[in-house]
């Protein structure tokens, strides 16, 4: 009888069970549900199959059983692996392929006609029997796999560090994966970050415009983009970027100087870095439909495929549409997105080209609301209700392109390189943002025409190499960077306009002219960075050190002449990072860091007794102890945190650097499956900010703006026993009350928001499909959603519906 289990070497107590359980299982068959041992795959006929995703090895052992195979392998070589599981008719070739998609693993046929697993060789091709197979190292860029349960990766991109696993990466990190987005119906990637109680987004909904709070600290505020793509500044779209071209959307928490480069906004907070999709080791032709409050409509194909000679060429394909009403008044959005990545896989020498291309147009669009002087915060409307003009509009473009190479000269030296960049174009013809006048809701907001223009470039090359001194075996990258930016921008302003956040009134059109759009700025980040990981005792305590010499450059220019104005802006700064990982027993590991964030100095403003003096470059101070502990299918984490960021002020008729907020908090956090069939992603993260220092007497001691003392997220999923392919899902979002001036006059109430939905897996005719419905806000919770830095806070989202159904191909 063919027997599927890992072999028995080194086998813990946990797998010990799988097997006896396993035994039992297959003693309980019927023999003729068996192939005959030794078989060829190609001679076992095709069948449906519906098996959850999970850790890799029971998956393969689950099908082994059902496909009649005989599948033995070391339990070494799937640890920390996972499977997305099988849905659908497929033969035993082609599922153990999409079993193994991704894994670094072969099949492999023994000469008793049963087969086993061994490491891919390093020419790519199948490795027909053991003797030919040679294991190889992950290199940094290997994308890390899935956890348990498929909604979050065992680790992800730590800027210049390249990939590394998470027990590994001395930080607090959280990598979320392409099936959690299409799980969740995530738009963009404000969406997914709701799953964590770090983040928390201060862009509206049905906004133009998406920007978040990491640890407290502003991120992605402005007119220069602000997160990653591939690991780089400056590919990403500008204002807002969707989830159908990315494969995972990472989040490095606190400044991370060293690791990415100064962020083009100055952001502290911490890095989302976009990894986009590429093609995969099997073919995919995926398509989805989908549906939201109140008739906006769409469709997403997902295409990929690999060519030539041991299919070393590959081609991932996005395309998407989606137009009509909004769930909010008056309201309506249409978005067009595409995105092709072209990729080679050699021996040596791997690229890859990413080019994006989306538009999004909106009627009616929201708009952040300021309040007046002396106002007390009214309670916030229904989130349906829409104070923008119905004849208020706005286009964006955005185009980007990033080229990406490595070679190995050798088998512990790698070189690589980023060239790209990216264009946005913005025009709108909107409320500017309303001011609340008084505790009724009257509200008064001055139309305009804007036009923005954003121009950004990055290129950058670097070493990765490996060796040894003795015991201590080192990681050591080298890179030099430069990156880019220019701001163009024109407005036009009418006369103040009148209405109500509760009863929000029309007013006629007025007439605008549209602006010539001119120069305002340009700037530039250069630097050259070095990172060494010391690791002893098979890694089992690492060491990073590394620092990072950066230029600040950057000019204004006269609107009206184009001509650059003074004071030029030309600085330099190094920072540095410590970072240790100890792991004591398997599966916990303890890290510590220090880093640095860079953000650009202020020029005092003219009018002051010493205006135009330039300051140098902010430098912020994180220091970070946590816990890691991965208890199989499911991990915890644990960090304590302090981050400390100077500011400049106006005191008196005098611009000094007097201002500094402190942020302290803990970080839990926790994702997986609690038990088959059940995963769970949620956190808690307890934040006390202060204004530490302040030119302000009043001041000092108070709350910053937009930092709550608790961020609460918790999400469940539920596999149910009675109907094969249902998954119930649910979650909570949590947030405290937050303050709106650094005075701590006024403050937003905490609120709560519960969504629900459910999703159903078969297979149709063949062909796996999913169909999935959410509700959102499910009880139409009235609330202030968030705050940004300047103040400004936005309405939270109403009770929305949404479906979709995706079907492969």
């Amino acid at each position: 009888m063919p027997v599927a289990r890992p072999l028995r070497s080194d086998r813990t107590l946990n797998l010990a069970i799988r097997s006896a359980m396993l035994g039992l299982a297959l003693s309980t068959l019927s023999p003729g549900s068996w192939a005959a041992p030794g078989a060829p795959l190609d001679s076992i006929a095709s069948q449906s199959y519906n098996i959850q995703p999970g850790p890799l090895g029971p998956t393969l052992s689950t099908f082994a059983v059902q496909a009649g195979i005989a599948l033995s392998f070391e339990p070494s070589l799937t640890q920390g692996l996972d499977s997305p599981g099988l849905s659908g008719q497929f033969t035993a070739r082609e599922a153990f392929a999409r079993l193994l998609a991704g894994s670094g693993l072969d099949l492999v046929a023994r000469d008793d006609s049963s087969y086993t697993l061994q490491k891919r060789s390093t020419d790519g091709g199948l490795t027909l029997a053991p003797t030919t197979v040679s294991a190889t190292e992950a290199r940094p860029d290997d994308l890390p796999a899935a956890y348990s349960g498929g909604q979050v990766a065992r680790g992800g991109r730590v800027g210049l560090l390249g990939n590394k696993d998470l027990m590994d990466t001395p930080f607090s990190v959280s990598n979320y994966t392409s099936a959690l987005m299409k799980d969740q119906q995530a738009v963009t990637v404000a969406d997914v970050l709701e799953r964590d109680s770090s983040v928390r987004s201060t862009g509206q909904t049905g906004g133009i415009v998406d920007s978040f709070f990491i640890r407290g600290f502003p991120v992605g505020e402005g007119n220069l983009g602000e997160l990653a793509f591939d690991g780089v500044y400056g590919v990403a779209p500008n204002y807002r970027v969707f989830t159908e071209y990315a494969e995972r959307i990472e989040v490095i928490k606190g400044p991370a100087a060293l690791l990415y480069g100064m962020s083009p906004n100055s952001g502290v907070g911490g890095v989302i870095n976009i990894v986009p999709k590429r093609s995969l080791d099997e073919d995919l032709t995926r398509v989805t439909a989908n549906y939201a409050m109140d008739s906006q409509v769409g469709g997403h194909v997902d295409i990929s495929r690999r060519f030539g000679e041991e299919r070393r060429f590959g081609v991932r394909v996005n395309g998407s549409l989606q137009g009509g009403d909004t769930a909010i008044d008056k309201q309506s959005r249409d978005v067009g997105i595409g995105s092709i990545s072209l990729d080679y896989q050699g021996d040596r020498f791997r690229t890859s080209l990413d080019l994006i291309s989306q538009e999004e147009q909106w009627d009616a669009p929201s708009r952040p609301f300021q309040i007046a002087n002396g106002v007390e915060v009214p309670s916030a409307a229904n989130g349906r209700s829409n104070v923008t003009q119905e004849w208020g509009w706005s286009k964006t473009r955005d185009k980007s392109a990033l080229l990406s190479g490595e070679y190995d000269l050798s088998d512990s030296l790698t070189v690589f390189g980023h060239a790209g960049g990216g264009k946005s174009d913005v025009a709108r013809l909107s409320d500017q943002t309303p001011t609340i006048l008084n505790s009724a809701g009257d509200t008064r907001s001055t139309p305009g025409y804007y036009k923005f223009e954003v121009e950004r470039y990055t290129v950058d090359a670097g070493a990765r190499a490996r060796f040894e001194t003795g015991p201590v075996s080192h990681s050591t990258t080298l890179q030099i960077s430069r990156y880019r930016d220019e701001l163009r921008r024109g407005i036009n302003s009418g006369t103040p306009l009148l209405s109500n956040i509760y009863h929000p009134v029309e007013r006629d059109k007025p007439s605008i002219a549209s602006p010539d759009v001119a120069k305002i700025s340009d700037t530039e980040l250069s630097g050259v960075a070095l990172a060494d990981t010391l690791s002893i005792l098979d890694e089992r305590i690492q060491v990073t050190l590394g620092l990072r010499k950066q230029r600040v450059e950057s000019h204004n220019y006269n609107s009206g002449t184009g001509a650059r104005t003074s004071p030029s802006y030309d600085e330099t700064a190094t920072t540095p990072l410590f970072g240790a990982v100890i792991k004591p027993w398997e599966h916990v590991s303890f890290y510590y860091n220090y880093i640095e964030g860079l953000s650009k100095g202020d020029i005092a403003p003219s009018t002051a007794d010493n205006g135009d003096q330039i300051f140098k470059p902010y430098i912020s101070r994180q220091q970070e102890l946590g816990v890691k502990i991965d208890y199989g299918t499911f991990t915890s984490t644990l960090a304590l945190f302090q981050v400390k960021k100077p500011s400049g002020e106006l005191i008196g008729n005098t611009f000094s650097v007097q201002g500094e907020q402190r942020n302290r908090g803990i970080e839990l956090n926790m994702f997986g499956e609690l038990r088959e069939g059940t995963r769970l992603l949620g956190g808690v993260t307890l934040l006390d900010g202060e204004l530490t220092k302040s030119g302000t007497a009043a001041n000092r001691g108070n709350k910053p703006v937009g930092v709550p003392e608790v961020q609460a997220n918790l999400w469940a999923e539920w596999d149910t026993p009675w109907v094969q392919g249902v998954t119930l899902t649910g979650g909570a979002i949590y947030t405290g009350s937050q303050y709106v001036d650094q005075a701590n006059t006024r403050e937003l109430d905490p609120w709560t928001r519960f969504d629900a939905g459910a999703r159903y897996s078969t297979v149709l005719d063949g062909r796996p499909t999913t169909f999935r419905a959410t509700v959102q806000n499910v009880f139409d919770r009235e609330y202030w959603s968030g705050v940004a830095s300047y103040g400004a806070f936005s309405q939270g989202a109403p009770r929305t519906l949404l479906l979709s159904a995706t079907v492969d191909f």
